[in-house]
């Protein structure tokens, strides 16, 4: 599915699936996800370490298998939508923000990139830009481009009308580890106040006829997130994936060698040991 499609979906009602990708940092990975039927990725580079070059393989391997890729982006900066856009995303993630002003200048960028200082400044806040030539231009090259904004914060949460009210956003995003520690709460995803922030962020969202993206890690908590009314459904990251399969296809086989030899091969209990982002 590649961005317009994907806006399609959602602008219809629609879900779309993907994940994060918080670990993976090479393109070998390429033939076990393109049968994973994931719709979208979101490339982490806020709590990854990941240059340019490595963010450009990675939106060009996944365009490439017909995902796409979206950038959560470091801070909530015009400057790094623009560069996560050069390095070929369809959209980005803009983590952690708390003012309008953040929000008008990182959707303003995600509109009209590559317009900068005074020509962007015209075009946001007086609808001018330089001819109609560069207004179809622009248009016709931002026609998939997806922008999100994160809603991580009580602060954030209190402000989600006027920030609702900027426009032109196709997501808003909810980060459980950094809502449920704003909320004094920390991870605690089943929480009746976090849940009733959930429900106030969708009910608004959807309102405003804006899409919902919520990273939970089980199968539970994104079911809930989804009857609640979630539609950018956001499950789980890379690594955890990964360790879950390990863990099963290990005790399977364990199991399998305990029967056959009568001794036990069961090990140490699996454990999620991957940190939440």
């Amino acid at each position: 599915m590649n961005g317009q499609s994907l806006k399609k979906t959602l602008s219809d009602g629609g879900h779309v699936f993907g994940c994060m990708i918080s670990a993976m940092g090479t393109t070998r990975f390429r033939s076990a996800l393109a049968g994973a039927t994931l719709d979208f990725v979101v490339i982490d580079s806020e709590h990854g370490s990941r240059d340019r070059k490595e963010i450009q393989e990675l939106c060009t391997m996944f365009r490439d298998i017909d995902v796409t890729p979206i950038v959560r982006v470091p801070v909530p900066r015009a400057e790094w939508v623009a560069m996560a856009l050069d390095a070929g995303a369809a959209g980005v993630l803009v983590p952690y923000c708390e003012t309008v002003e953040e929000v008008q200048a990182c959707v303003a960028t995600a509109k009209w990139h590559p317009l900068k200082g005074e020509y962007l400044r015209r075009a946001v806040v007086e609808g001018v830009l330089p001819s109609d030539k560069s207004r179809a231009y622009l248009e016709a090259r931002h026609a998939e481009t997806i922008i999100i904004i994160g809603i991580e914060s009580e602060p954030a949460y209190e402000r989600l009308d006027s920030i609702l009210a900027v426009g032109s956003i196709d997501g808003i995003f909810v980060g459980p580890n950094d809502m449920t520690t704003s909320l004094g709460i920390p991870d605690e995803v089943t929480n009746p106040r976090y849940l009733d922030v959930l429900k106030g962020v969708i009910a608004k969202s959807e309102a405003a006829g804006v899409p919902v993206m919520i990273h939970q890690q089980t199968s539970e908590t994104s079911a809930t997130a989804i009857e609640l009314g979630a539609r950018f459904v956001m499950h789980s990251i890379d690594a955890r994936f990964m360790q879950l399969a390990m863990q099963q296809h290990m005790a399977e086989l364990r199991a399998t060698a305990q029967r056959i030899s009568g001794r036990s091969g069961q090990g140490a209990p699996g454990a999620d040991t991957i940190e939440t982002v």
